[in-house]
């Protein structure tokens, strides 16, 4: 797949170095010299420039990209002109734009912003749940919907999954264990050891009820 970062901070940046660590074809555009020569080696191509309007994306090939990550926020009325242009002018199939507040998301979102994101709350909320929550890692991913892990339960020790029918008792799917730096899916017949770190998806309510065995 095809993707183009345009705004390099922190944000975009990240964005473009870890898509194109994963294989992907990057394309990053920013306006300052000193940014783009710092990504140079670490995207498929990086271009110094300022966009103004649809024949500046056009010129560098924006059209023929699958998704764009518009990765500038503070810059408020570019953000939004620039998301404007990929979806009405060059026809986008996929942009994903970063706001800096709900106004800013709501704007992106007229303009034809597929999917928009606010880092700095989504991060908020990522902390104060993994703060207020006994399970370490938790990904919220709906309001009552998560993934999180947690240090197998005492009384699970000596325990095959497949005994301990989370399913059907406690309304959780387990996922996997986490073994280093590594997530390996898990045998209905392995045993769980004592310090096992497993990954278990379920609501809220149900992953307490395991959290306080």
């Amino acid at each position: 797949m095809k993707f183009c970062v345009i705004g390099l901070g922190r944000f975009g940046r990240q964005v473009a170095t870890l898509l194109a660590e994963n294989g992907m074809e990057v394309l990053a555009i920013d306006s300052s010299e000193a940014i783009i020569a710092s990504v140079r080696d670490q995207v498929t191509k990086a271009i110094c420039m300022r966009v103004t309007d649809d024949t500046s994306l056009y010129s560098i090939g924006v059209d023929e990209m699958d998704t764009v990550i518009v990765g500038m926020g503070e810059n408020f009325a570019q953000s939004i002109l620039i998301t404007a242009l990929l979806k009405k002018r060059l026809g986008i199939p996929r942009v994903i734009a970063r706001a800096i507040n709900d106004i800013h998301k709501e704007i992106l979102k007229i303009v034809g912003a597929d999917k928009v994101i606010l880092p700095e709350q989504e991060i908020g909320i990522r902390v104060a749940d993994n703060l207020s929550s006994p399970f370490t890692d938790l990904i919220r991913l709906s309001k009552d919907y998560s993934v999180s892990q947690i240090v197998v339960p005492e009384e699970f020790v000596g325990k095959r999954v497949v005994d301990l029918s989370l399913y059907s008792t406690y309304d959780v799917h387990v996922i996997g264990i986490k073994e280093g730096d590594t997530i390996r899916t898990l045998d209905p017949e392995y045993v769980l050891q004592e310090q096992d770190k497993i990954i278990l998806a379920g609501n809220h309510r149900s992953l307490e009820k395991i959290a306080k065995l």
